[in-house]
């Protein structure tokens, strides 16, 4: 499905566990929806690093045999999908190097987007990168920090950084755990007895049996090391200004982000689109997985019948190449199967997440009017998308957005071969996530309002 919004990246990091590299290794198992593309764990032993990355899964990447290799009671790794630098192993994370004051590991979930600033900086300085990822940015200024410790040099870069970071960095002995100023990425932490845990979302945590503990405050940073953590600030304290697909798209429904549970978001984004779009209809369907629970509070507010009416084939590739149309429509099928038995002779509302291009929406809708649909309405659980995102979520140019090309929903729904078509309201999504319509600034809804959190550097 090479039409729609891809996940970012997952971090998960362990500090004084003897089974360091185990337990993130099923830390980034429970975070592979966030990347699929590449996986890496770095460990160390207080001394040196062990480390090892792959392209492809968790599971392809990793064997009992390497990760009894990779020893040590510190560790960090990385799940990816690139949205900055190629889909190359040379870009799989985390980034290992060696500098004058030993070795250093980063994994980063997010974009920086002062990136092209700093690299042409640092290039006049005689840097040489080793990769075209936006992360090596973050151990070329370390490297270079006039502090010379890393417990100073670390803290001291977070304030030339900017843009969208969780970041997990690693020396010999230390590690450094840091939220970008604006909070646009999620980063829990939890504690097994005495170990430190640090994660993209509180799933990691309960794959590893791991105690939630606390949010990573935006603009904040944590040192932690054998004489216990240390805490401060690289940026004041402000609101929160998470991406709001983490709660329509991105996380898993059983993560807890800020309190507030992801499936409970979702069914009430239902809910409100129920209220705001009645259909008339016998079935409500999801395009599974995500919307799901959205389809399940349409349906619990609307008084239609829940049904699995497209059923997903867990083993089909998300890298399936589509090099015509035909091939194209068969890789839909390959992916989904509409259940005839539910859809047939039935006016039906598909729920969605969302529409970037468009394209595979209309060959969803096509697949449910072969299955024998008489009706289909087009629910989707978030606004249009209408602007880019600059902070690590791999999405088209404005131009090439679906909600761009038409000027109403009307247009949009005979484009997709849809009876109607409606999207959920910015103010229902902001109701749903708890923010005060006077103050959407504890949320980044930049993709549907064009008002960015950050300065961009597009020039």
């Amino acid at each position: 499905m090479d039409s729609e919004m891809q996940e970012k990246c997952g971090v998960f990091g362990v500090f004084n566990h003897p089974k360091a590299a185990d337990l993130t290794y099923y830390g980034l198992h429970a975070l592979q929806h966030r990347g699929q593309e590449s996986a890496g764990i770095v460990a160390s032993n207080g001394e040196s690093f062990r480390h090892h990355r792959g392209m492809g899964l968790v599971t392809q990447v990793f064997s009992r045999e390497i990760l009894d290799g990779l020893t040590g009671n510190m560790a960090i790794g990385h799940v990816r999908y690139s949205t900055s630098g190629a889909s190359l192993l040379q870009n799989a994370q985390p980034l290992v190097f060696k500098y004058s004051e030993g070795d250093l590991a980063v994994a980063h979930n997010g974009n920086l987007v002062n990136a092209n600033i700093e690299r042409k900086v640092l290039q006049q300085q005689g840097a040489i990168f080793q990769t075209t990822t936006d992360t090596e940015i973050i151990a070329h200024l370390i490297a270079r920090s006039s502090k010379k410790y890393f417990n100073q040099a670390g803290p001291e870069v977070l304030k030339r950084i900017d843009g969208s970071f969780a970041l997990l960095i690693m020396t010999e002995k230390q590690m450094l755990v840091a939220l970008d100023r604006h909070g646009l990425r999620p980063l829990s932490l939890g504690k097994i007895g005495d170990s430190i845990v640090a994660a993209s979302e509180t799933c990691a945590l309960n794959a590893v049996d791991a105690k939630f503990w606390r949010d990573v405050e935006p603009g904040e940073w944590l040192l932690i090391d054998d004489k216990g953590i240390q805490t401060g600030r690289f940026a004041e304290k402000g609101e929160v200004s998470l991406c709001s697909f983490e709660f329509v798209y991105f996380a898993r429904p059983d993560s807890v982000i800020h309190g507030r549970s992801v499936l409970a978001i979702r069914k009430e984004l239902g809910q409100i689109l129920a209220k705001e779009h009645p259909a008339p209809a016998d079935v409500v369907v999801a395009v599974p997985e995500s919307s799901v629970p959205a389809a399940m509070g349409y349906a619990q507010q609307s008084g239609i019948p829940y049904e699995m009416g497209i059923i997903k084939n867990p083993y089909a590739g998300r890298s399936f190449i589509e090099p015509t149309q035909e091939l194209r429509d068969l890789a839909v099928r390959l992916k989904l199967s509409a259940v005839r038995e539910i859809l047939e002779d039935k006016r039906v509302v598909l729920i969605d997440d969302s529409i970037v291009r468009g394209t595979t929406s209309k060959r969803i809708v096509q697949l449910i009017r072969q299955a024998g649909a008489k009706e289909v309405h087009v629910r989707i659980s978030s606004p249009m998308v209408k602007n880019p995102c600059f902070y690590g979520v791999d999405m088209p140019t404005k131009d090439e957005l679906f909600a761009n090309k038409h000027e109403h929903e009307r247009k949009m729904g005979e484009v997709i071969g849809a009876d109607s078509l409606a999207f959920l309201s910015t103010e229902g999504l902001l109701e749903a996530v708890d923010v005060d319509l006077a103050d959407t600034s504890s949320r980044c809804i930049a993709c549907f309002s064009g008002a960015y959190p950050t300065k961009l550097y597009l020039k």
